[in-house]
């Protein structure tokens, strides 16, 4: 299957070489660009640091040479992924989430005392939780905008061309804005039809949401935020 990857690099290459070992064509084309802030981090103590995003650890990664103090602080990742990038770049002692937001609250209220400080590298488009859910238990939190993921103004040349001659037959969303910003792209250019009829697989009912607000049928919703469940669902494609 000739599948878009819409998410931003550097996972979008990655999971094109995913696809590429099961036989499909990937098309990379990130819809968004991550950028580093390059902000100040915050000052602390802090007991620990979250990370919901993997990009969070490539952005804190420069921050790291003038603020050796965060190599030693405990880390509660969202996921596997930023799980193993923490740890690659020398976080930690990292522990690991169950992939969601709301199961990293849990996570860290299971193993710190309310009114701890946290400290929450995050990206200037975020979402309510898991702050909200750990400054409900009693939980204060910091957040620091490590990095941003900005929209491109067009669809990208490559999937243009490809949904014009009807190549495409899928698309895979790994957060709620790309998948957003890919029908924003695609409605904008003359191939919002073309991208509607694409099938359609989401990392979570969270990043389907905008896809089925606006009618685009969603063909596969993964149960968990598992990379591994998208690809599952690949081998599944009706004949």
């Amino acid at each position: 299957m000739r599948i878009w990857v819409a998410r931003p690099e550097p996972g979008a290459t990655r999971t094109g070489a995913a696809l590429a070992v099961l036989g499909h064509a990937p098309l990379v084309a990130p819809v968004l660009a991550v950028r580093p802030t390059a902000a100040a981090l915050p000052v602390g103590p802090f007991a620990a640091l979250l990370l919901t995003s993997a990009n969070a650890v490539s952005a804190l990664r420069p921050a790291l040479r003038d603020a050796p103090a965060l190599r030693g602080l405990p880390v509660f990742a969202v996921g596997a992924r930023t799980a193993a990038l923490a740890r690659e770049a020398g976080l930690g002692p990292v522990r690991e989430g169950p992939g969601d937001a709301a199961g990293l609250a849990a996570l860290v209220a299971a193993s710190l005392p309310p009114g701890e400080p946290l400290l929450h590298a995050t990206g200037a488009e975020r979402k309510p939780e898991p702050a909200a859910a750990l400054t409900a238990a009693g939980f204060r939190i910091t957040a620091f905008v490590a990095y941003r993921a900005e929209a491109l103004e067009r669809l990208p040349p490559a999937v243009g061309r490809d949904l014009a001659e009807h190549r495409l037959e899928a698309a895979l969303h790994y957060s709620r804005r790309s998948a957003a910003v890919a029908l924003a792209l695609a409605d904008g250019s003359e191939h919002g039809g073309a991208f509607r009829r694409l099938r359609h697989y989401c990392l979570s009912p969270d990043v389907a949401a905008p896809l089925e607000a606006a009618g685009v049928p969603v063909h596969f919703v993964a149960a968990r935020p598992r990379e591994a469940d998208l690809l599952d669902a690949l081998a599944r494609r009706p004949g």
